[in-house]
């Protein structure tokens, strides 16, 4: 190397020279030292011209960081491997761990910023974990992303529905086995969070879970896919999936949504006909995962095979878990309260199994809480919980010598009063078990509502007309699935936008003169006929405010949603054998609405809406009986007169979960 640099210099010494030189033998010379003085300098190059710019592999520069990220591929049980990326604090030791396993893209989800900051590098909702020097894991979960496997959406846990070596409950338990025994920095104990799909991985690990894993905390789980999380809601199918259908299952990675040549879904539905028309045309009945839903349109076997609060009541609670719902979540608002409810009567001592309900949209408690639609609330709501009640529960259970939180039962915040408030139990009304009971209110004839029974009426019943080719929008039109901030506020849409069609029954009481709380999940009795064999019904409770609120004044005369929802008539009897709707004769449909922690206010009045479409949310019932709505022929679809009875004998109602006012 020396050697080179002496010639080198030597070469430029002497072309230095001949330029001083004049005529063509000095130009000749020149030419001959520069060729000398390039030879030399490529000898000494690094890199060689040719040597690939993009190369297979590169090594972030992260010694000014202060965290250190390993991307490692964890076996399993079945010899799949898993992408795992690891995130921990520099100079660690002795620090728990926080799993989520997710079909969302671990190295995305762990690379907010491209910063040496690891507060900036995780999501927003792991600010706590960072504060408290956690190391956080995020995988993908087989077949999605970097992991290997095949990919099964909501992947059933082992038996009739499943075969084979593996579910999400041993890919759990095998990833936890890895992490205690080759993250040096850790103490050995491992907490779980996530929400949605990843919250529904966090419950499929307590089934038969690791040693190693003491808390979790799943929010807005997906639970039961028919009764009222993602696919359906009692039997009726939200046609939002497809565009999940299509981004989860077309490709390892992530797909797009469905191509459409519209804006309005409202039209695009509409002209498809029925849901499985939307499929064919868009090619999405290709998609094993349509078919499977397709073909199961009841409450068969396969979905209650995979009811995951029937699968944790059969086994013993052994982790502490800490469920978060969301008071206005408009994907999976069924799941976390039902499962919380289920395994509640093993929690013998009240320290296992815990509660939270906030005012948020679906997984709104990972983001700012300050409000949702036109509610502004006491500060941020999301923050206040992460940082207050999970991340101190976390810490008892996962940090050496932590103190014991003080986590309460049940942590709800009020709306309405817009207060959290510390509970013992779970619905706090109920009609055993509760310290309140509920309250009935009825609808009444002239529209009205009210608490007392009615007497006999000389107008049994009010009613319109519902007709499928011109269903109720579930949002102002136009609706597009791809609007994501519509789709997240659309629970707290100003319902006057329906209030006053011909084919949407409002049913309101006088203004109130004191607070009226209610803490439970409302539940409906609706005595109804139809003209049809088969139909839907949709009951809204809904607050109205004052017609003039100083304030705010845009909130003058809102029509705020507390709790609403569908169902499907042909389910009225048995949600596993549909039967058709005897036309004319009235029926009992009695079904719940989500769980409410709501103080209606006093200068407010109570309404109830009742209509027989929520459309494109929804897709439309032919209001004829056939074997499967999925693929309902255009004749089918035909106008019904619906009935909403409110006589003696047949008196509609709304079982209020009412809790006295201290």
């Amino acid at each position: 190397m020396h050697s080179l640099r002496r010639y080198e210099s030597f070469a430029r010494h002497i072309e230095l020279l001949f330029r001083r030189l004049r005529g063509p033998v000095a130009a000749f010379a020149v030419l001959v030292a520069q060729s000398f003085t390039s030879v030399f300098a490529q000898s000494n190059a690094q890199t060689a011209p040719l040597t690939p710019d993009i190369p297979g592999k590169s090594q972030e520069a992260t010694q000014d960081a202060d965290y250190v990220k390993r991307e490692v591929m964890i076996p399993m049980r079945d010899g799949v491997k898993l992408h795992t990326v690891i995130v921990i604090p520099k100079g660690a030791h002795g620090a728990p761990i926080i799993l989520s396993r997710t079909p969302y893209d671990a190295s995305k989800r762990t690379a907010r910023f491209d910063t040496p900051h690891m507060l900036a590098t995780l999501a927003q909702g792991d600010d706590m974990f960072v504060e408290k020097g956690y190391i956080r894991v995020v995988q993908d979960v087989r077949g999605k992303y970097g992991s290997e496997g095949d990919y099964v959406m909501t992947r059933p846990l082992r038996g009739p529905l499943n075969d084979s070596a593996v579910d999400y409950s041993t890919d759990a338990w095998d990833t936890i086995d890895w992490l205690v025994k080759n993250v040096p920095e850790s103490n050995g104990k491992v907490g779980m969070v996530g929400s949605s799909y990843e919250g529904f991985t966090v419950l499929m690990a307590l089934v038969n879970p690791h040693p190693a894993l003491k808390a979790a905390v799943p929010m807005s789980p997906m639970v039961d896919g028919w009764k009222g999380d993602d696919w359906f809601h009692n039997g009726a199918f939200r046609q939002s999936n497809f565009d999940y259908f299509h981004a989860q299952t077309t490709q390892k990675g992530r797909g797009g949504p469905v191509p459409r040549g519209y804006y309005d879904d409202y039209t695009a539905f509409l002209e498809a006909s029925s849901a499985g028309g939307y499929a064919r045309q868009s090619g999405l009945d290709q998609l094993p995962f349509w078919k499977k839903v397709s073909e199961h349109p009841a409450y068969d076997a396969y979905w209650q095979g995979q009811a995951l609060d029937t699968a944790l009541a059969a086994q013993p609670l052994k982790v502490p878990t800490l469920f978060v719902a969301s008071l206005w979540d408009q994907e999976d608002m069924y799941g976390a309260i039902a499962a919380y409810e289920t395994v509640e009567p093993q929690d013998t001592h009240n320290d296992t199994n815990f509660l939270a309900l906030g005012p948020w949209r679906h997984s709104g408690v990972n983001y700012e809480g300050r409000g949702l639609g036109p509610l502004e609330f006491d500060g941020d709501t999301a923050l206040q919980f992460r940082r207050d009640v999970m991340q101190p529960f976390l810490d008892e259970h996962l940090k050496d010598g932590a103190p014991k939180a003080n986590t309460p039962p049940v942590f709800a915040y009020e709306t309405g009063s817009d207060a959290w408030r510390r509970f013992e139990a779970w619905p706090r009304s109920c009609n055993s078990g509760c310290a309140a009971k509920p309250k009935k209110l009825y609808l009444e004839p002239a529209f009205g509502l009210g608490f007392d029974a009615p007497a006999k009426a000389d107008v049994a019943y009010d009613e319109y007309v519902s007709d499928p080719a011109k269903p109720v929008p579930y949002q102002p039109r136009p609706v597009s699935f791809a609007d994501g901030d519509a789709w997240k506020r659309w629970l707290l849409v100003d319902q006057r936008f329906v209030d006053g069609r011909p084919d949407v029954l409002t049913y309101v009481s006088a203004p109130l003169t004191a607070p009226l709380r209610i803490g439970g999940a409302p539940l409906v009795d609706l005595y109804a006929s139809t003209s049809g064999t088969d139909g839907d019904w949709v009951v809204k409770l809904i607050d109205v405010y004052p017609d003039e609120v100083p304030s705010q004044p845009e909130l003058g005369g809102y029509e705020l949603s507390v709790g609403m929802d569908i169902f499907r008539g042909r389910y009225r009897e048995s949600l596993e054998h549909p039967s058709a709707i005897p036309a004319g004769k009235v029926q009992l449909y009695h079904f719940a609405l989500p769980n409410a922690n709501h103080v209606f206010l006093p200068g407010h009045r109570l309404m109830v809406q009742v209509q027989s479409s929520w459309f494109p949310l929804y897709d439309r019932n032919p209001q004829t009986h056939v074997p499967n709505i999925f693929f309902a022929a255009p004749q089918d679809y035909r106008k019904a007169t619906q009935r909403i009875y409110h006589a003696a004998a047949q008196a509609s109602s709304i079982e209020l979960p009412v809790v006295p006012a201290n």
